[in-house]
């Protein structure tokens, strides 16, 4: 008989495979710790490949997510769809109580991510967004630094830097490229693919508060390649005592997710790598390499096993929390307003 003390793989049924980041859980199937159970994947060449490539059975397909659901009882979600299907998954599993983990963003709109939060409330189930950033070491230095004992005083200002050079000069695949151009399944182009970024952590650092305002200008440099979307965008948040730059771009030489915190009493710059801290005028900044972050934060899918089973909780500020993803969603909407509008635009 098996110990009682181990405890089966979390099972994880796959919605869709059209977003470039499914290979991540595709790479985690063979870990142990988590089970795919089920993939609903209506394009079979797509699936087949994928499947094929990671060493997985054909019998996991599924051709719908209700089929998927019902068939492979999978514990949690995960959607790996257009940013516009966020919502159809969330309506699929919600009533199911099945949990949920999309990617960022967490909706295509504010009115999506408002039917998303009444779903999640009415049936009692976690609706969690998925960042890349938010599992770098180095945020532990940015938690202790200006969220927990804060020796560098209040923020003052933070300036995101988030992109690439773009989505088709980077080679993302095909199916990815043609929902991520599109301004209905993506909500626009680098504002919300890479704009969401900034104003995760942003809302972070700023423990959950909402801003007063938010101005944004977007431009298209690249018409001839990206013609339906922006591919270039700065967006500024402004708090009653701070401010946040948030800059998205397709143009970047080459990829880059890196964030600078100034307070009061001093700065950190910080990246996947680690941190360079700065708290005396007359000193060097100080490098600190990104510690490696411990079981279950160092992982989505073993953070959002941790949750679901009752292992962790889910903090409103929490990165991949409902709440912080509902205040971006309100940042996002307001800088494609404004954008369009040429305005700031206040929040009530």
């Amino acid at each position: 008989m098996p110990c009682s003390g181990i405890q089966k793989p979390f099972r994880i049924g796959v919605a869709v495979l059209t977003h470039g980041h499914v290979n991540g859980i595709l790479n985690r199937a063979h870990d142990g710790d988590i089970e795919i159970v089920g993939i609903a994947e209506a394009d079979r060449a797509l699936a087949e490949r994928l499947l094929n490539r990671y060493k997985l059975p054909l019998s996991l397909l599924y051709s719908s997510l209700d089929e998927m659901i019902e068939k492979a009882k999978p514990e949690a979600v995960t959607a790996f769809a257009s940013t516009y299907d966020h919502l159809a998954v969330v309506k699929a599993c919600a009533p199911r109580g099945i949990h949920v983990m999309v990617e960022k963003p967490l909706a295509v709109s504010l009115e999506h991510a408002k039917q998303i939060q009444q779903l999640a409330a009415k049936n009692s189930i976690y609706v969690l967004t998925n960042y890349e950033t938010t599992w770098y070491g180095s945020n532990l230095e940015l938690n202790e630094l200006f969220i927990e004992s804060q020796p560098f005083g209040a923020i003052r200002k933070m300036v995101i830097h988030d992109g690439h050079e773009g989505p088709k000069e980077i080679g993302v695949g095909n199916e990815f490229l043609t929902w991520l151009t599109d301004p209905v399944k993506n909500g626009g182009g680098a504002l919300m693919d890479f704009g969401c970024y900034g104003a995760n952590l942003s809302t972070w650092l700023m423990k959950g508060k909402r801003p007063l305002s938010v101005m944004a200008i977007t431009q298209q440099i690249k018409p001839a390649v990206y013609p339906l979307v922006d591919d270039e965008a700065t967006i500024v948040v402004t708090y009653p005592k701070a401010q946040t730059i948030i800059q998205a771009s397709w143009n970047w030489p080459f990829g880059r997710k890196d964030i600078e915190v100034y307070a009061v009493r001093g700065y950190a710059i910080a990246d996947r790598q680690g941190s360079r801290v700065k708290s005396k005028a007359n000193e060097p900044e100080e490098i600190i390499a990104a510690p490696a972050l411990e079981k279950p934060y160092n992982d989505p899918f073993a953070y959002l096993a941790a949750v679901v089973r009752g292992e962790i909780k889910v903090q409103p500020t929490d990165l991949s929390s409902l709440e912080n993803n509902m205040i971006v969603m309100e940042i996002l909407e307001a800088a494609k307003k404004s954008a369009k509008e040429g305005k700031v635009i206040p929040l009530k």
